[in-house]
Parts: C-alpha cells; sequence; structure tokens
C-alpha cells in the first residue's frame, strides 16, 4: 500500500539560492525529477515537495545538503547534483559536506582543488597516511590527477626534494622504436596526461623551470632501473600496463622519506597477448601489507561527463552479460 501523500518545505533564503538550486534552465531539478515520482515547486520563497513520506524525506535531506554547499559559496555542477542523488539513495548524503570542507590544493590560477567523491576523500587520505598508495579504478576518477597535486603539495611544503613521475611505453597498437625523434619526443606523447596535470597545478612556467632544475623527473618507466629514490614524490600511472618485473623493479626503488603512488585501470590493458599485467599481480601478492594501500575507485566516483559514467556502465554490463 502506498503511504499518504506528503508535503514538506525547505526555506530559501531568496530567490538567487532556489536559482542555484535549480541550475541554468532548470537542468538540476529535472535531473531529480527523473529519479522521483514526488512532485518539486518552489513557492514564494520554500520550496515545495509533494509525494510519500519516505520519498519527500530523502528529497529534502538531499535539497538541504545541496542548499548549504550553494551557502558555502559552492558552484554546483551537475556532476555534483548526480552524485548527491547516488548518495541520498544509500542515506549517506550528508557525507557530501564533508567532502567539500577542505580543499587539498590551490591551482596556480588560484582555484580551490578539493575532492569530489568518497572515494577520492580516501585516497587522499591513504596517500597521506602510507607509502605506497594504489588507486585503481576506471578512468576520469581523478587518479593521476588528485595524486600530482599531492605530489606538488609534498614538494611545496620540503616534505620531499623531488617529484618523479612515470609510465610504461606501451602504446595501444603502436611500437616505440616507429615513433620520430629522439627519446624526449618519443615520450612525451605518454607523459601528456602527467604533464597537463602538473601544468594546472604549478602554471607551465614553474613546470617548465622545475624540469631544469631536476625538481621534477618525467622519464619512461625503463630509467627508473638501478636506482633508489630517497626523499621523492614518485607516481607511476598506467601500471596497468607495467609486466610484473617491471612492477617488482619499480615498487623495490622505494627509498628512505619517499612516497609512492601507483595507479592503473585493469579493464584497460595494452599489453601483448598472453603477458599478464603487473598491477593486477601486485594487487593479489601485496594486499595483505598494511602498509600499502589499495583504493578501488567505482562508476559513482567518474568526475568526467555524466555520459562517461554511463559509457563505463554499459560496456562493464556487457562484458559481466
Amino acid at each position: 500500500m502506498m503511504d499518504q501523500a506528503t508535503t514538506v518545505r525547505v526555506a530559501l533564503h531568496n530567490t538567487a539560492e532556489g536559482l542555484a538550486l535549480f541550475g541554468p534552465q532548470d537542468k538540476f531539478l529535472r535531473l531529480i525529477e527523473q529519479e522521483t515520482e514526488a512532485k518539486i515547486y518552489t513557492r514564494d520563497a520554500e520550496l515545495v515537495i509533494q509525494g510519500d513520506a519516505k520519498e519527500t524525506g530523502r528529497l529534502k535531506e538531499l535539497f538541504e545538503v545541496l542548499l548549504a554547499l550553494i551557502r558555502n559559496q559552492y558552484t554546483l555542477a551537475e556532476r555534483d547534483v548526480l552524485y548527491a542523488l547516488e548518495l541520498s539513495r544509500q542515506h549517506a548524503v550528508e557525507q557530501l559536506l564533508e567532502l567539500f570542507k577542505g580543499e587539498i590544493a590551490v591551482t596556480y590560477k588560484g582555484k580551490p582543488v578539493r575532492v569530489k567523491t568518497i572515494g577520492q576523500k580516501q585516497y587522499v587520505q591513504a596517500i597521506r597516511k602510507k607509502d605506497i598508495v594504489f588507486g585503481i579504478g576506471p578512468a576520469g576518477t581523478g587518479k593521476t590527477y588528485i595524486a600530482v597535486v599531492l605530489a606538488v603539495a609534498a614538494l611545496k611544503e620540503n616534505r620531499v626534494k623531488r617529484i618523479v613521475l612515470t609510465r610504461p611505453a606501451v602504446e595501444a597498437g603502436e611500437s616505440l622504436g616507429f615513433l620520430p625523434g629522439d627519446l624526449q619526443e618519443k615520450v612525451d606523447p605518454y607523459l601528456r596526461p602527467l604533464y597537463d596535470a602538473l601544468n594546472d597545478v604549478l602554471g607551465p612556467d614553474q613546470v617548465a623551470k622545475s624540469l631544469e632544475r631536476g625538481l621534477i623527473e618525467i622519464a619512461p618507466l625503463a630509467y627508473m632501473r638501478g636506482r633508489t629514490l630517497d626523499d621523492s614524490f614518485i607516481i607511476l600511472d598506467e601500471a596497468q600496463n607495467t609486466t610484473p618485473e617491471q612492477m617488482k623493479m619499480f615498487l623495490t626503488r622505494l627509498g628512505f622519506g619517499s612516497k609512492m603512488v601507483i595507479t592503473g585501470d585493469v579493464t584497460q590493458i595494452d599489453l601483448p597477448r598472453g603477458k599478464s599485467s603487473g598491477l593486477v599481480e601486485a594487487e593479489r601478492i601485496l594486499r595483505h601489507i598494511d602498509e600499502i594501500g589499495f583504493i578501488t575507485f567505482a562508476e559513482q566516483d567518474v568526475v568526467r561527463h555524466s555520459l562517461v559514467q554511463k559509457i563505463i556502465m554499459a560496456y562493464q554490463e556487457d562484458q559481466e552479460g
């Protein structure tokens, strides 16, 4: 039997709050309405929600959390509303407020960098606490970007003396030998995402200076062999494309005063057939070591366009089907 229809109200301070809450052309409101049978509208200086008691209670909590963000000068994006909806289904929407409280860094343009999902928050906490952390999950979850942001923060605060960024040189379907140019030119296409994240946080001029002074080193994984990296923040990106031998070689480079973050997506392995992934193997072998952090991101942690999340889920369902 359906619950009695209930009406709940959420007070608004002014019309601007209602506009920010509903989004441009009521886009956010439409997203929320798609997910519910309840009716939502504004009347005078309040939001009115009509529907069954359970649903109106959930929506009231959702709108109150979104309003709290708006009142803290946070500009809502479609992604935030979708994530808030996701959390409200699990009755965990309150956790959103926690996420937006602290900024982990500020870009060179002065824009605060905040974690956007619970998965990202756990990742930041793990990196701050542990010397080796694996961030495993789909594209668009901010695995590499957040690692670079935290590496830059550690360098600025003199907690490390340099940043080392590396990726295995495995191009989907292409052999490195056939690329034109010297080593720097050959390597750059692989390392572009790492440069992009650095440029965003430090600015291109500062990145160029730091590379010249050796404060930041960007190199293919093969260049790590035979070195011990002390007082460094080392990021291995695209780790699903390492072989087990390369992964072991990399992990054993850890020196005193250093941190390592290994990121990868086990659904995007570009290794030749029959070669096993060093990332998959490392997760199996090292899971039980408490001092090593493993953070697994889910589709809900994707912070790109909402369509990206749907594409990932559709492919996943197809594989499982």
